[in-house]
């Protein structure tokens, strides 16, 4: 693909999420994505095939941003805690986007669609996060600055927590304080609470 077809196609998986984001993923149609970036149908036929196939790559787009924007924030001199803050600071910010959030979308897809085994992202990333997680835990046991005897478990129960916050934020709404406590929480069974 040449520069400007990759151009092309960036352009219409940027404004395809911004329509998925506002629509839902039940709700948007091939011509919603034409009408919104302003190209023929054809045009949009000519990268993507479907809405099922727009919106995965839209979906792939938005986890290897949100990977990279934690990357990025990382400092060299970090300790295993501060690198957990910063995860779940990027996860609260996750939460309470009310808007650019493709929550609503994911999750009306997931529900529509049986996926093959495998081939689910958001479970990729879920089981991505634990691994990451336990990887974490276990970093931060062997230093001292968490107090954990089943880090693979307690990496699983976080991002329990984690995904059931980010559903609750989607339908019900939750404060930024109720994050908080909840994020406390977390923090306060790893490093023990002071007395």
């Amino acid at each position: 693909m040449g520069e400007k077809s990759t151009q092309k196609k960036q352009f219409i998986l940027e404004t395809a999420k911004k329509v998925f984001m506002e629509k839902g993923f039940k709700n948007v149609t091939m011509k919603d994505v034409v009408e919104a970036c302003e190209i023929s149908r054809g045009g949009l036929y000519l990268y993507f095939s479907s809405t099922e196939e727009l919106f995965l790559e839209v979906l792939k787009m938005d986890m290897e941003e949100t990977d990279d924007v934690f990357s990025d924030k990382i400092g060299d001199d970090a300790t295993i805690t501060d690198i957990l803050l910063l995860f779940l600071k990027e996860q609260k910010r996750e939460m309470l986007r009310k808007k650019n959030n493709l929550a609503v979308a994911t999750y009306e897809y997931l529900f529509a669609n049986k996926l093959p085994k495998g081939k689910n992202p958001v479970k990729k990333r879920f089981e991505t996060a634990v691994m990451m997680l336990n990887k974490l835990l276990d970093a931060g046991v062997e230093r001292g600055e968490f107090i954990c005897e089943d880090t693979l478990g307690t990496a699983r129960n976080i991002m329990y927590v984690l995904e059931g916050i980010k559903i609750t934020a989607s339908t019900v709404g939750i404060s930024e304080e109720k994050v908080d406590a909840e994020l406390v929480f977390i923090i306060k069974g790893l490093v023990g609470e002071e007395e």
